[in-house]
């Protein structure tokens, strides 16, 4: 058999090291792995304390783990009365969003919070005079998805807004 050059042995292993970091990578941006039946404490090993905890229908319990950087994923995690996970969901996605923006109008703001979790941000004003929430998610564009909530605690409208940490031209004092 051939003995390998020093310097291709090398790139061998550089390639793999490098392939093994991609792989694991792909598997953190998949995020958790969150199984049905599951208890809370076993949710939590992987996402850490809950960041909510919001009473539905039936005996079920929704718990909240917002988290990501600067909150772009937030984990709903359906509990039965066995203590025992139903469903878990990242709802912060393009698609829950659309579908979200179509029943929003007259949502109040308990069901806002199970639906979508906590907001990154709550601004005073919004265009009734209530407030404007605004989640960050995960896209390639710089939007982030807001609400307003009117001064009875109802939803008006939702949609995509320019995120303030993308607009170079807000951050400089520019127009």
């Amino acid at each position: 058999m051939p003995t390998r050059n020093p310097i291709s042995r090398s790139l061998t292993l550089v390639a793999a090291a490098a392939a093994g970091l991609l792989l694991a990578g792909c598997v953190a941006l998949r995020g958790p792995q969150l199984a049905l039946g599951q208890t809370e404490a076993e949710v939590a090993t992987q996402l850490g304390p809950a960041t909510g905890r919001y009473a539905m229908p039936d005996g079920v319990t929704r718990v909240e783990w917002a988290t990501g950087p600067l909150g772009r994923h937030t984990w709903m995690v359906d509990f039965g009365a066995d203590g025992r996970s139903r469903r878990a969901e990242q709802v912060l996605t393009s698609a829950n969003l659309a579908a979200f923006a179509a029943r929003a109008p007259g949502m109040d703001i308990p069901q806002l919070l199970r639906e979508l979790g906590r907001p990154a941000e709550r601004r005073p004003g919004g265009w009734a005079g209530g407030q404007t929430w605004s989640w960050r998610y995960p896209t390639n564009e710089c939007l982030w998805w807001q609400v307003s909530i009117d001064r009875g605690g109802k939803v008006t409208s939702a949609g995509h807004g320019i995120d303030p940490l993308c607009d170079v031209n807000d951050r400089q004092g520019l127009f």
